[in-house]
Parts: C-alpha cells; structure tokens; sequence
C-alpha cells in the first residue's frame, strides 16, 4: 500500500502492566521491562487483528514469543502430519521444545575443570526431580563434554537420569582443596528430598529408586569412594567410568580400602535390581566392597583393572550380605589379589569373565601369591570363567578355589570342583616303549588334598587295561593299581613323592616296539 500520509510519532512510556491499547503507529516503551511495542491499528485500516506488537530489542524473550514451532521430518521428501488434519498441523512454543531436557550448564555448570560446580548440579537435581512430585515435570539432566569439579556429594534422587557425551569426555570429578573436609563419595542415591542415612523416607520422602545414568565417568583426585547405592532399587549405570587415583605402587596394601561403589540398605528399602553393564572400574583398592545386604545386582561387559580385589563380598556381612549377585561377560585384569572374593555370601555367580594379571601381585604369570577366584562359603558358582593363570601356578594357588565349601567351580583348564570333589577331564599321554627307569608323566602338589584317584585306560597295540589307581598321600604314597585288561600291556604305574609335598605318577615300559597311550582323569577328595 502506498504512503499517503507521514504523522508525528507519538510514543507513550510507564510500566509493562499500565500498557494500554496503543493507536495505530504509536510506540510504547516499558520502563520496567525495557520492552517496546507498536500499536496494530483498526482492522478497518487493513490490522489482521487489534492490539499490540512488540519490537524485537536486546531485552525481548525471543525464545517465549517463538510459538509456531512444528515438527516437519521432512528428510524423506515429505512433511510429517502431526495433527489429525495437514491444515492442523500441531504448534508448540520454541521455549516448550527446548525445556524438553535440561543441561547442567543451564542451572550454571560450567565444566571447565575449575569452577566447582557441585553446587549448581545439586540445585538442578533438586529443580528437575524433587519439587514436584507430578512426573512431567521430570527432565533428563544432560552434561556437555566437559570435567565437572565438585568439592561436595552429588544427591541423586528418585526418577533421575543422568547422561553425558561418552565416558572419559562428560567427567565429574572430585577434588577438594587440601585445607577443606573431603566428602565420602562423589554421589550417591537420595530420596526424593534429597535425604540421606536414617533420615531415607521421612517427612513423606519417595524412597530411593529408578535412577540412570549413562555415558560420564565419576573420577576422584581424593581417597575417598566414588558411588554409594543406598536404599535404591531400579538403578542402572550403563557405559559408565569410575576412576581413582591409586597405581600399582599404591595398591600393594589394602590401606587405603577405598572403593568405586558401595551399598547400604534396612530391611524396608533392600539395594536390589541394580546393574551396571558396558562400564569400567580403576585406580581403587576395590571395584564393590559389599557387606551389607543386597539382591539381584548384576555386573556385566565391564572392565575391572589396577585394583587390589576385584570385587569383595562378605567379608562381615549385615543381615545375610549379597544375595544373588552375578559378575558375567567382564575383563579383570592387573589386580594384586584375588580378582573376585565371595566371602561370608552364598547365591552368587561369577560367569564367562575372562582373567588375566590376577592374584599375582602385579608379578605376572609365574608368581601365583593368591587364588584368582575366592569360595569362602557355600551355594556360589564359578562357570564359564577362562584364565590367564597355566596349570603350573594353579597348583600352587588355584584359579577358583572353593576350599571345603559346596560351591562349584568349573577351571579353564581341565577339572570341574564341587565343593571338596575335584574332578578333571579327560587327558592323555604317550607311554614311551623300553623304559625301564621311572619316567614322570605328571606332578601333583598335594596342597590340602590328602588323597585322590586316577581313572585311566591304556592301549597298546590291541592290548587294553581299564583300570582306577588309588593313592593316599604321605612321606611314602600308599597306592593301589585295580584293572582290568585283555591282554598285557606291559605297563607298571606308580606313586612317589618327589619333592615335599609334590607327588608324581610315574611308569615302566616292557619293550615290544610299540609306545602305549594313556588316557586318564584325576579326582580329589580334599
């Protein structure tokens, strides 16, 4: 339309809530918000409808006036339908599109590995999870790459999902001025008034549970724990790091006795469903320290190394200790000790892990100083674990040991162990024709063992003895050879004790130009 007419600018100025209906052309100025408005004019002028427009400033809340946000998806050559109708399209604000996850850089984070920014984590986890009840105003809390120094704990209250850009890039990390008090852990689970200890559930709290947190590492620079479940269930870490500042050369002691995760519980509100996959333990004196009584955690595709134990059950359990607790799919490796120690526990599994540099004191292979897996109690299960550890050093500490207790534990190599009955599989060795002085075919530390029996078959030609040789350990084997054969084999097996308590299986040959085989398998009785 063309300009006929040029009036004066007229401009009226006050408060935001006085702003009146302002003429055609006129101008506005809020004093106290420091918004500007034009007036629309008449509709009969040609307005689409009366009333006030405001001018975008410096001041103006661009992201609240944004409301005509629609969600297209046109990536496939098309546009989404998102209402019933194409001409009704559903609109929402852009403010209303952003809120839908919150950063902690929102609630001023900064994760520049400097500013502590403990405070302003816990004053979002309080605003995102703990002032409403109502689940919608619940927000998933995403922290950029970045280290996120806190001198404080972390309160994680029920609902709570935490995630970052991948572990060892979305970093939370503890470190404390030497002059002040260091916390006990760099977070732990809260209700959902973020109380913790005996205070868990007062005051008409939600107890903890179903909390997530994914893809960050917790770090600590201080001797001091990382993560305690207490009271929670439903909690589940995935790709999640936990990193001490211990080395090898600090971990030749269990002094410092920090660990990465930690659990407490009462009778109403039992640590249970708690599980941490795809995730990696280090630079603690133990992955989980647990005495207290949990069920149904789970540990799965994780790494566990520089450590002094693995993982620690038991020891002084509090009403029954874990219950149900599964290690499976998982790395250990450069651990000083025994990677797994399942104490004073029963009903818990180790399964499929593979061990490498455990119980060696950070030695190697060749310096065995303790049992890669430790039974200390009955009704737990070793199965499918392999191992690092040769059959020489298990003879002097074996990969899983289960003393006298009714565990099982199915070795790597060749034996089966139910409690006290070792039963090894099937091996076989060639008997040399002509050999008339006693040849070893192998030694045996008699360790705790104080008899044990060897059920064999041997073929020569198409001469075949089956037969079972019972042997009592002492300074002089007591043994007996009963078989059985079709023809003679001219092959005499016996016991002697070589060396302290090492015993070996040795044999004679007759000379018939042929070698014979041996086939057998050992069993112990403790």
């Amino acid at each position: 339309m063309a300009v006929v007419q040029i009036s004066r600018i007229q401009h009226r100025q006050g408060l935001n809530e006085n702003l009146p209906q302002l003429a055609g052309g006129e101008f506005g100025w809020s004093l106290d918000t420091r918004q500007l408005y034009i007036g629309n004019g008449t509709t009969a002028n040609g307005a689409p409808v009366i009333g006030n427009t405001e001018i975008l400033t410096e001041f103006s809340n661009i992201v609240g006036l944004s409301d005509t946000y629609t969600y297209k998806g046109d990536d496939a050559g098309y546009v989404v339908k998102t209402g019933e109708l194409v001409s009704t399209p559903v609109t929402r604000s852009l403010q209303d599109k952003l809120d839908e996850v919150a950063s902690v850089k929102d609630f001023g984070a900064v994760g520049d590995g400097v500013t502590d920014d403990g405070p302003a984590i816990n004053r979002a986890l309080y605003e995102l999870f703990c002032r409403e009840v109502n689940s919608e105003v619940r927000r998933s809390l995403y922290f950029p790459a970045g280290t996120y120094v806190t001198t404080q704990t972390l309160l994680i209250p029920p609902y709570a999902k935490l995630f970052g850009e991948g572990m060892d890039s979305s970093i939370i990390k503890l470190d404390n001025d030497p002059a002040s008090t260091i916390p006990d852990y760099i977070a732990r689970t809260t209700d959902s008034l973020q109380q913790t200890g005996l205070n868990i559930g007062t005051n008409s709290a939600v107890a903890p549970q179903h909390v997530e947190i994914s893809s960050m590492t917790f770090q600590t620079a201080e001797i001091t724990d990382l993560f305690f479940v207490e009271s929670a269930e439903q909690v589940h870490f995935d790709a999640v790091g936990f990193k001490g500042p211990l080395t090898t050369s600090d971990l030749t002691s269990a002094t410092d006795s920090v660990a990465c995760v930690r659990t407490e519980g009462t009778a109403v509100n039992i640590p249970k469903n708690v599980t941490f996959d795809k995730c990696a333990f280090e630079g603690m004196t133990y992955a989980f320290y647990i005495d207290d009584r949990c069920q149904g955690w789970t540990i799965s595709n994780s790494k566990f190394e520089t450590l002094y134990n693995g993982i620690v059950l038991g020891v002084s359990p509090t009403d029954g200790g874990p219950i149900g607790f599964r290690a499976v799919h998982n790395l250990f490796n450069d651990t000083y000790g025994s990677a797994i120690v399942y104490d004073q526990v029963g009903k818990c599994i180790s399964g499929y892990n593979i061990f490498l540099d455990c119980g060696n004191q950070f030695n190697g292979a060749g310096s065995p100083a303790a049992p890669v897996i430790d039974f200390n109690s009955d009704n737990c299960v070793s199965v499918g674990d392999v191992f690092e550890r040769d059959d020489t050093d298990d003879l002097t500490y074996a990969r899983v040991d289960v003393g006298t207790t009714t565990s099982i534990g199915f070795s790597n190599s060749k034996e089966v162990k139910f409690g006290s009955f070792v039963r090894e599989s099937g091996d076989t060795a060639t008997l040399t024709d002509n050999t008339s002085s006693a040849t070893s075919v192998f030694t045996m530390d008699s360790g705790d063992v104080s008899a044990w029996s060897l059920d064999y078959t041997i073929t020569r030609g198409s001469n075949v003895r089956h037969g079972k040789l019972t042997v009592r350990n002492a300074s002089t084997p007591v043994y007996s050879d009963d078989y059985a054969e079709n023809a003679g084999t001219g092959v005499v097996l016996s016991v002697a004790n070589t060396t302290g308590t090492t015993y070996a299986l040795q044999y004679t040959t007759t000379s018939t130009g042929t070698d014979a085989t041996l086939t057998y398998s050992l069993t112990q009785l403790g």
